[in-house]
């Protein structure tokens, strides 16, 4: 059952309740009889499981997850090429 947070409109008293969805919501203020209003803030979010990553929500995406990363050749600079050949002694 969700909990509802509920502020009065006259003496700003905040309280929650456990509700059930089908419950009417609360009107009468515990401590000054004045009217309640609901409060609504953020919701946490919590991601468990499967599916929240781009690995897991595709069969492509994982066959592409688990293969390496290819290999680019650079192509041969002057320095590197030059083959080194052996100079004869004079």
């Amino acid at each position: 059952m969700p909990t509802y947070q509920y502020r009065c409109v006259e003496c700003s008293t905040e309280l929650e309740a456990v509700q059930k969805f089908t419950d009417d919501p609360l009107t009468d203020c515990p401590d000054c009889t004045g009217s309640l209003r609901k409060v609504y803030s953020a919701v946490g979010v919590v991601f468990k499981g499967p599916g929240f990553y781009a690995t897991d929500n595709r069969s492509k995406g994982k066959a592409n997850a688990a293969k390496p990363a290819p290999v680019v050749d650079k192509p041969a600079t002057a320095a590197t090429s030059s083959s080194t050949s052996s100079s004869p002694a004079a």
